[in-house]
């Protein structure tokens, strides 16, 4: 994922640790230091228009990406760019790292050109986020498979903890769709359900 090289960065980032489902993440703090690189102006999918295309379907399967942005190679000439110092040596990514300005528009425009023929179609795509939708339960497993096959042909990964296949409803980029179409989360209504009525008259 990065290298050592000899000659002195051309930009120095703060270097951060941080900790997240038991892995250990690499992360600079690129925004802390000159801008280097234009706004990428790739628009993001409308997310109202992707949750109101996968709900009201018989069968969903939920992907999500491993590693994300880690999957896409950096163009060589700018690896300088994404150079960072530790006590022991200097290194650049030789992928995209997580922080970049331009890294969530460079992956939704990714992967708006791999599923170009399925989104909308059979899936719904947000950067990382996946489902894959089907009317019928018979044709659930040919949909999946037309899915996989474009993930092997552009040799990207899934994290398998963060997928579930086969379900009538989850949670999709905060809203949670089922066979019956758009209902409300749980989660969000839980403060709401729990809340207790008043009994004096200052809680009033």
């Amino acid at each position: 994922m990065v290298e050592s090289f000899g000659r002195l960065p051309v930009c120095v980032f703060e270097l951060l640790a941080l900790f997240a489902f038991l892995y250990v993440v690499l992360a600079i703090r690129f925004q802390s230091r000159p801008v280097v690189s234009t706004k990428d102006s790739y628009p993001l999918p409308s997310i109202d228009r992707l949750v109101d295309g996968a709900s009201g379907h018989a069968l969903l399967s939920f992907l999500d990406a491993y590693s994300e942005y880690n999957q896409i190679m950096m163009y060589p000439p700018d690896e300088v760019h994404t150079s960072f110092i530790t006590d022991h040596a200097k290194y650049c990514y030789r992928v995209m790292p997580f922080g970049l300005k331009n890294a969530r528009a460079t992956y939704q425009r990714m992967m708006d050109k791999v599923f170009h023929q399925q989104i909308r179609r059979n899936m719904e795509v947000y950067v990382d986020d996946m489902v894959v939708k089907t009317t019928s339960a018979t044709d659930h497993t040919t949909n999946l498979a037309e899915e996989f096959a474009q993930i092997r042909r552009h040799n990207l990964r899934l994290n398998p903890e963060k997928c579930i296949f086969s379900i009538q409803g989850d949670k999709f980029l905060g809203f949670m769709i089922t066979s019956r179409g758009i209902e409300a989360n749980p989660e969000k209504c839980k403060a709401i359900i729990q809340m207790q009525s008043s009994q004096t008259v200052k809680e009033v």
